[in-house]
């Protein structure tokens, strides 16, 4: 009976290793597909309701008088990314309480005149005199904690319409690759920008991009010699302690 269990039971003892292996193993990653509303949004159709032959100002695809800036699909945009993040959060915490209960003798007493029973209730009270603190406890608990960070990146780097939404809006998307010296490193960028955030140099900062995503990672020897091995990743996903 358990001889024809037994492969049902090797396969789900290997799968539940092999997932539990697997877990926290992967690296974080950046989904750079658009947003939802620009998928949604209608492409921008330009419209031609007049025609004015004989302007000065040229017309077309390339009009003589207009800045050059990134206007229609393909076309390139450069973005300077200037990233700088600062943060600085502190926090103390104390509490003291104490408790007691205390316990005290009864203390019996005589007001008539007969001698005999007064002795007797001074002698009674001093048998059962006693003080005592039955429960007492006190507790105190203090804490601080603070944590600073600081990171900056800036580089540039530049990127193409991918599509001309119907409010004039533009979704971009551009990705840069460097080898030197077998080390790899690209970025990646990626969001939404206006028009008229692009200056006369067709620059943009990337502060002035919504839904921004960027993507800057190494790989290569010195990316590998800096990582934690996969041996340990794995051992600390199962690790229960």
């Amino acid at each position: 009976m358990i001889k024809q269990f037994l492969p049902f039971l090797i396969l789900i003892s290997t799968s539940f290793f092999l997932s539990a292996c697997t877990a926290g193993l992967n690296d974080p990653e950046i989904n750079f597909e658009p947003p939802v509303y620009v998928e949604q949004m209608p492409t921008h159709e330009d419209k031609k309701d007049f025609v004015s032959t004989g302007s000065i100002f040229g017309q077309g695809e390339n009009p003589l008088f207009s800045d050059h800036k990134a206007m229609n699909v393909y076309d390139i945009v450069t973005v300077v990314i200037s990233e700088n993040t600062s943060s600085k959060n502190t926090g103390s915490k104390s509490l003291n309480e104490k408790n007691a209960m205390a316990l005290n003798s009864p203390v019996f007493g005589y007001g008539g005149s007969v001698k005999a029973l007064s002795s007797a209730t001074k002698s009674l009270t001093d048998v059962s005199s006693f003080n005592s603190n039955l429960v007492e406890s006190s507790g105190t608990y203090s804490g601080s904690g603070s944590a600073v960070k600081d990171a900056s990146f800036t580089t540039t780097i530049s990127a193409r319409i991918v599509k001309v939404m119907q409010n004039g809006n533009y979704f971009i998307s551009g990705r840069r690759e460097i080898l030197v010296d077998d080390q790899k490193q690209y970025i990646q960028i990626s969001g939404v920008i206006r028009p008229y955030d692009i200056d006369q140099n067709n620059r943009i900062s990337s502060a002035q991009i919504s839904d921004a995503k960027i993507l800057y990672r190494s790989e290569g020897d010195v990316s590998r010699a800096t990582e934690e091995a996969w041996g340990s990743k794995a051992v600390k996903a199962i690790w229960p302690f």
